[in-house]
């Protein structure tokens, strides 16, 4: 199993309490604290993910359960004809972001915006970051969006990478939301109530003939915090 290097911080002010009851304190007391750092480890891990190659399929972004697809909410989507799917990452679930499909990203911006608790509704106006893809032509857009507790984001990618469906592209830190959005000529395949998997799963299909196929290869950047405030 691999782990995300984001996890080095947490892991280790999080094994302090283990480390000085060692020292200090009894030995059951000692293994029983390290279920903490063990946790959060297993929090940030990175499963590797085989990605299907079809260019008409839309993947998910994000380990976690379907909160929403259907036509884009009033006021979520960006300005546009869109098609929604969002996902509610619990603490439970694989955090490492990945690529709904190939191609270049064209923009990344970061809003600011409030905290609220990833799956209530006007969950859409907290602090997010806004991946921009164009795949063979057509426009994809995915968001990572923070919730109570998952205030930092990774952003790994920037305007002119060139990805493969499924590439990581970052993580969010402890519970959190994840939209994507497709041209409204798509077709959802998924629906509310439906467990993802990030990279893997499909959650929507593209019309037929609204593609350019062309090449693509996965890019792997330093950690971009996105930081609260």
């Amino acid at each position: 199993m691999k782990f995300d290097p984001a996890a080095g911080p947490f892991v280790l002010i999080a094994a302090v309490p283990a480390a000085v009851s060692a020292f200090l304190g009894p030995p059951w007391l000692s293994i029983a604290l390290l279920a903490l750092p063990l946790a959060i480890l297993l929090f940030f891990r990175d499963p590797d993910r085989t990605a299907p190659q079809d260019a008409t399929l839309i993947l998910s972004p994000a380990d976690g359960r379907v909160m929403y697809a259907g036509d884009g909410k009033p006021d979520e989507p960006p300005p546009g004809s869109w098609r929604q799917v969002t996902i509610f990452l619990s603490l439970f679930d694989v955090h490492i972001n990945r690529t709904p499909a190939a191609g270049r990203v064209t923009r990344v911006e970061y809003i600011p915006g409030s905290f609220r608790a990833a799956f209530k509704p006007d969950a859409h106006a907290n602090e997010r970051s806004e991946i921009w893809i164009d795949h063979h032509g057509v426009p994809i857009v995915v968001r990572q969006v923070v919730g109570v507790l998952a205030r930092r984001v990774v952003c790994r990618v920037k305007p002119g990478d060139v990805v493969a469906p499924g590439a990581r592209i970052g993580l969010m830190k402890f519970g959190s939301r994840m939209d994507v959005f497709v041209p409204a000529t798509a077709t959802l395949t998924v629906t509310a109530g439906q467990a993802v998997v990030a990279g893997e799963t499909v959650v929507a299909r593209l019309a037929p003939g609204s593609i350019r196929e062309g090449e693509t290869t996965i890019v792997e950047r330093t950690p971009v915090e996105i930081m609260p405030g």
